[in-house]
């Protein structure tokens, strides 16, 4: 059983604008109209609107869900109507420069039937001035995210690059549009919207001349199944990171896979033979399946020491420790779906399919020789994720993918 609904509006890492991060995210249970968690925000109205020309169903109610409540409305036929309905946004790391909270930031902001500018390009800060009067209408909004991130929030809408929207939740400026609100690196979840929390863990997106460049990694959970999905930021490989933090995230992971985390969603930026050096703080094939070796030693570990624990003689105990100190990791993936997002784009004209293809397809072949047992899926613009949805291939629109 599905536990939400995704839209995919945008899924590529850049440098074309038209197909960036952005995925439109709700409980299988709520209806669009309840409201919308939009998970990034690299594609906007633009790419939205193209969604539903071709797509002009992608946010109607479930037919069955409709029958049951005896429902009819909760139709978003129009790119403004969804956008309204947004109620947070999650994006994942600090912003230095326009493009960079753009891309990343999963803030969480209740926009409810406000529209929040996406790209805060100081070259051009008249072009907007109308989204942003209307972004001055109604009450302020919370914004959730990593305490970096949100300064760089707070650095956009400061009154030099974009007008000053933004002030700290615990010493609100009278007339701010957002409130930031930073959240925990630890294990609480936040509620985010109607049975929906998340769980910030720190990651590691390269380097910067004076350090690290944080991210952020969410779980997030519908609380009332207990059902989660795990979505990463920007990533580099903990092989290459001076500062690697990823083996917390599979630790944590590991213990609820399959049975209450079973879709992960994770960039691969580059195709395979990527240079460790031009990386830029991503993740290639090679390094992701290294990841997720890192991942199955975890679920592998976690399963026997909970077997361990149910034995009750002390002795028997011992025994196995012995013998199974190095886990098997052959299955230990399987009923795991992995989504590939974030890909680069093949601008050389390299390839003879779409790179997001011919990157899934790399990281397809490495882990079924490594015998994990996970799912590889390329992400594809305009795909609904959800339980409703017929999923032929991988080149179809729709996903009947429980997440």
């Amino acid at each position: 059983m599905a536990s939400f609904d995704m839209v995919v509006v945008g899924c590529g890492g850049g440098p074309s604008e038209d197909n960036l991060s952005s995925y439109l995210l709700k409980a299988h249970d709520a209806t669009w109209e309840d409201g919308i968690i939009a998970l990034e925000a690299g594609s906007g109205l633009g790419a939205m609107a193209r969604l539903l020309d071709s797509h002009p169903d992608a946010f109607a109610p479930d037919p069955s869900e409709s029958e049951t409540k005896g429902e009819s409305n909760g139709f978003l036929t129009t790119a403004a109507e969804v956008y309204s309905r947004i109620r947070c946004v999650p994006a994942s790391s600090p912003s230095r420069t326009w493009h960079e909270w753009r891309d990343n930031v999963l803030s969480l902001r209740p926009c409810f039937r406000q529209l929040l500018p996406r790209h805060a390009r100081p070259s051009r800060p008249r072009q907007r001035s109308g989204s942003l009067r209307g972004l001055r209408r109604g009450p302020a909004k919370l914004v959730y995210g990593a305490k970096k991130t949100l300064e760089g929030v707070a650095s956009i809408f400061s009154g030099d690059i974009w007008p000053k929207l933004a002030s700290w939740a615990d010493a609100e400026v009278p007339g701010s549009t957002l409130l930031l609100s930073p959240l925990s690196p630890d294990a609480a979840y936040t509620n985010v919207a109607r049975d929906i929390s998340v769980r910030m863990m720190p990651i590691s997106h390269g380097q910067l001349d004076d350090g690290p460049y944080p991210c952020t990694a969410y779980f997030v959970r519908h609380d009332a199944q207990n059902r989660e999905f795990l979505f990463f930021g920007d990533v580099e490989p903990d092989t290459v990171s001076p500062d690697p933090q990823n083996r917390e995230v599979w630790r944590a992971a590991a213990p609820k896979i399959p049975d209450t985390l079973s879709a992960i969603f994770i960039e691969c930026s580059w195709p395979s033979g990527r240079e460790d050096k031009l990386l830029y703080g991503h993740l290639n094939p090679e390094h992701l399946v290294d990841e997720l070796s890192a991942l199955a030693v975890e679920v592998a570990g976690s399963r026997q020491r909970a077997h361990s624990r149910g034995q009750s003689n002390g002795a028997r105990k011992k025994k196995r420790r012995n013998h199974d100190s190095l886990p098997s990791t052959q299955g230990v993936l399987t009923g795991l779906r992995v989504f590939i997002i974030h890909c680069k784009d093949d601008i050389q004209g390299t390839y003879d399919e779409p790179i997001h293809k011919v990157i899934a397809g790399q990281v397809r072949s490495l882990v079924e020789a490594k015998g994990f047992g996970a799912e590889i899926l390329a992400v594809e613009q305009g795909m609904h994720i959800g339980a409703s949805f017929a999923y032929p291939s991988l080149t179809s629109t729709h996903a009947s993918l429980a997440i």
